[in-house]
């Protein structure tokens, strides 16, 4: 397992843009997939985006397409999210996950190792 932690969040208006990182440590990131999960208040963990080890396969929520791009930069062993053109609808806390050898899918059994989370608040 790699050990993740999360930063970038923050509050921002609509139509905005962030960029969320995810930084490991400890073990071979350059063998994890790593997806991105928000949840928001009273609402069940979604799926963001993902991004397989090789970093040659990239998912992402219908929600999210076009505005959101995902990216890995396995010498600093982070990944990262650009989140552009921002909506209310997008608020929650935004975790990141990794699993061995994956490939970013969707399905939350793919990660064993999960953030903390950082909380994005859009406002509109």
């Amino acid at each position: 397992q790699v050990q993740l932690e999360e930063s970038g969040g923050g509050m921002v208006q609509a139509g905005d843009s962030l960029r969320l990182s995810c930084a490991a440590s400890q073990g071979a990131f350059v063998t994890y997939g790593v997806g991105w999960f928000r949840q928001a208040p009273g609402t069940e963990r979604e799926f963001v985006a993902g991004i397989s080890w090789t970093g040659t396969r990239k998912n992402y929520a219908d929600s999210v397409k076009g505005r959101f791009t995902i990216s890995r930069d396995n010498a600093k062993k982070a990944v990262f999210l650009q989140m552009n053109a921002l909506k209310s609808e997008d608020t929650g806390v935004y975790s990141c996950a990794a699993g061995r050898f994956g490939v970013g899918a969707a399905e939350v059994h793919g990660y064993d190792s999960w953030g903390q989370g950082t909380q994005v608040t859009v406002s509109s």
